[in-house]
């Protein structure tokens, strides 16, 4: 079996809500209720959010103790020295900048989070400063002891990632037992009052087991999961071969639909979101046209909310030395760093021509993407993710080859 992929992370502005959207448990008026402001919004309606303020992922280090294959960040061994990470000084300083630029949450990412010393610290400083707190982590260090602490600085959620059963994950993430250390350390996390979930991220080699999954969510009561396209960046950008074919990514998006409701009409009513391709929100809406017509015409105004993906908009990354990124598949390209600038003013500055060009995207991709020029749901796709359109053809602002809708379904009715 062939290696691959990223290291999924908490990222809110790329998610689709299969339970929001296709099990009904959101409905536009929750959103409007918060007049769609981020401070304001719940984190499970963040996605709907009207001022987009960026959610910010922290990879706070590069370094970690297991050797996945598939890491984004393409992580080293904590044994090694990196001399440029930003301090627990700057990082409070980040915090500080985050804080007051509106920032609805931090996300505390890596490399393994939990090698810094300082994440506990870190993080009830930024609950101090009013910011969410969420980590994602491999979950394989979250002792008890941990977990307590954790929950005692007041972190909101913890993401774990699993690329299937057992013998799968650990292959993956190349270390023997890492499966059970990390269904320990959710465990942990549970047994001390912390919101935990799963992130799996769906390849040709792992798609098989995307029932494991939910059976493992009913079986250790996991209330929450993110599955994720492949998005060919870090150690992934050359495994574009490993991804799903267009029809098969297509399929996987109606079983992960039909196992989500298999579990809420059990009453079981898990939080499940696809991440990293918007094709999934207008797919929903296409099959609720047939079942619920209703339903599909409330699923439309919210993808109309949603606005597509946000890269650059409503999500940022800041590496563990200071760069500021669109993303965190982007680490090809920075826009600044923040011992130079804060993170604000590089935001919204408009002099990097990549961010600028990802806050108004549709003339770019009107004029250098065909299938997106000629898409009815380019509104509420907003051209889907531009760093595999880049991977593939060179072209930020190409056509993204994991658009699986067919000629007929992107064709604009006629007036």
């Amino acid at each position: 079996m062939k290696s691959f992929i990223n290291s999924p992370c908490f990222n809110i502005p790329f998610m689709i809500g299969i339970s929001k959207l296709y099990c009904g448990t959101v409905e536009p008026s929750d959103a409007l209720r918060y007049k769609r402001k981020s401070k304001k919004l719940p984190s499970h309606l963040l996605q709907f959010s009207e001022d987009k303020k960026p959610v910010v992922v922290w990879n706070m280090t590069r370094r970690c103790n297991l050797k996945c294959v598939h890491c984004y960040a393409q992580s080293i061994d904590p044994s090694e020295e990196i001399k440029n990470e930003l301090t627990t000084d700057e990082g409070k300083a980040l915090i500080d900048d985050l804080a007051e630029f509106g920032t609805p949450v931090i996300l505390f990412s890596g490399g393994e989070p939990l090698l810094r010393k300082d994440l506990p610290e870190l993080t009830r400083y930024a609950k101090s400063k009013g910011l969410r707190a969420v980590i994602s982590t491999n979950g394989t260090l979250i002792t008890k002891e941990i977990a307590k602490e954790l929950k005692e600085v007041g972190l909101s959620y913890v993401g774990i990632s699993l690329d299937g059963p057992e013998e799968t994950n650990d292959e993956f993430r190349k270390q023997k037992g890492a499966f059970k250390k990390a269904m320990e350390g959710l465990k942990n996390c549970q047994e001390a009052g912390i919101k935990v979930g799963l992130r799996f991220t769906i390849n040709k080699h792992n798609a098989k087991d995307v029932p494991y999954i939910f059976e493992l969510m009913e079986k250790e009561k996991i209330p929450r999961v993110c599955f994720y396209h492949l998005v060919y960046a870090g150690r992934g950008s050359k495994m574009v071969e490993e991804d799903l074919s267009l029809e098969e990514s297509r399929k996987v998006v109606y079983e992960i639909m039909d196992k989500t409701k298999e579990l809420h009409d059990k009453g079981f009513p898990v939080e499940v979101l696809t991440v990293d391709n918007h094709c999934d929100g207008p797919l929903i809406y296409l099959r609720l046209l047939k079942e619920d017509p209703k339903r599909a015409a409330e699923v439309y105004e919210l993808l109309e909310m949603n606005q597509g993906n946000s890269t650059g908009i409503g999500i940022g990354c800041v590496s563990w030395n200071g760069n500021v990124h669109p993303d965190q598949f982007w680490r090809h390209h920075s826009a600044g760093n923040i011992r130079d600038k804060k993170f604000s003013e590089i935001w919204t500055d408009g002099k990097d021509p990549i961010l600028a060009g990802l806050k108004n995207r549709k003339p770019l991709l009107m004029e250098n993407a065909p299938k997106c020029a000629r898409c009815r749901w380019i509104d509420v796709c907003n051209g889907n993710f531009r760093v595999r359109a880049e991977a593939v053809s060179g072209n930020v602002w190409g056509d993204d080859p994991a658009c699986y809708f067919t000629e007929e379904e992107i064709r604009k009715p006629e007036n």
